[in-house]
């Protein structure tokens, strides 16, 4: 799945747990504002201590032995956080998959071929998918009914509707494409090659393999989005052997502001864009530039209407 805001990379939609609630064939909106279950992925507060220092004594050094063990313990931590991202998105692959086929998908289907022994994570795991379905695949998962744990998924999310008839009102694509181009933003305005192809393994889909939504990715971005300019491709400068970079291209900074971007981000780490304040600073300059040049272009408008006025009553 995605890194965290703090290394740079896009992050993990970070959901919280799902939440019964309606009557029986009503169809429940998935929100990342349901209860959370705990999960065994966080570490107690509550360690139980063999010993206990007395009040003003010094800290004894650790033995080998206890460094040993702090070592598996945090490589058992990073092992079970790394097996539930891939479960996420395996899980979100399903749900896209059985979609195509237009027919409800019950609990105990996501339990037996996705979930496994991990089925009482099951709400913080449909949860986070529900997330990811939403803001980078424009699905909406519903609990179609309750009394029997069935879900469906609506395609009826459109973000960003206004640049979204750019890419001929594909959701999904737009989606893939703010996906690298919150990573390009978030890693400093350019991104390498590498990057992208190991962040779109971690959202299960692989560069290329053939991908239902989206054919073959690698060949949707290189010859649709770099030649369409959404992405620009070059080579690393000094780079031996060679290496290449994406950055954004001329097409998206005309028609998608950095801030939109940065709430994408935003919405996917379920923080506010001030969050990142660097990023954010270079967003609202350039919600400034566009304001300063729409204002531009405006005034030069109206200037060539009273000019081409004037120019027909002389005329007259």
């Amino acid at each position: 799945m995605l890194q965290k805001p703090e290394s740079g990379a896009l992050p993990v939609p970070q959901a919280k747990g799902e939440k019964d609630g309606g009557h029986d064939g009503e169809p429940q909106a998935l929100t990342a504002s349901q209860e959370q279950a705990p999960s065994p992925l966080q570490e107690s507060p509550k360690e139980d201590l063999s010993a206990v220092r007395e009040e003003g004594s010094a800290e004894p050094a650790p033995t080998r032995k206890g460094a040993r063990a702090l070592a598996a313990r945090a490589l058992a931590r990073r092992r079970a956080h790394g097996r539930l991202n891939r479960t996420v998105a395996e899980l979100v692959q399903f749900l896209l998959v059985k979609d195509k086929k237009k027919s409800p998908i019950t609990r105990s289907e996501m339990v037996k071929y996705v979930i496994g022994d991990l089925k009482d994570l099951f709400p913080e795991i449909i949860a986070r998918a529900a997330e990811h379905l939403r803001y980078v695949f424009g699905f909406q998962l519903k609990q179609f009914d309750r009394k029997h744990h069935t879900y469906i998924l609506i395609n009826k999310l459109k973000p960003l509707e206004e640049e979204e008839e750019d890419l001929g009102g594909d959701g999904p694509r737009l989606g893939l494409l703010m996906m690298i181009l919150g990573l390009i933003y978030m890693k400093g305005n350019s991104a390498r090659e590498a990057q992208v192809w190991e962040m779109l393994r971690r959202l299960g889909v692989h560069p290329s393999k053939y991908h239902f939504l989206f054919g073959y990715p690698k060949r949707l971005i290189m010859e649709d989005f770099v030649q369409q300019r959404y992405l620009n491709y070059r080579r690393q400068p000094h780079s031996n052997p060679p290496e290449y970079e994406f950055s954004w291209g001329p097409r998206s900074n005309l028609e998608i502001s950095k801030m939109k971007v940065l709430g994408f981000v935003a919405k996917l780490h379920k923080k506010e864009p001030q969050h990142w304040p660097a990023q954010y600073g270079e967003a609202l300059a350039d919600e400034a530039d566009r304001a300063r040049a729409e204002a531009r272009a405006e005034a030069s408008m109206r200037a060539r209407v009273r000019a081409n006025a004037r120019a027909s009553l002389h005329r007259w």
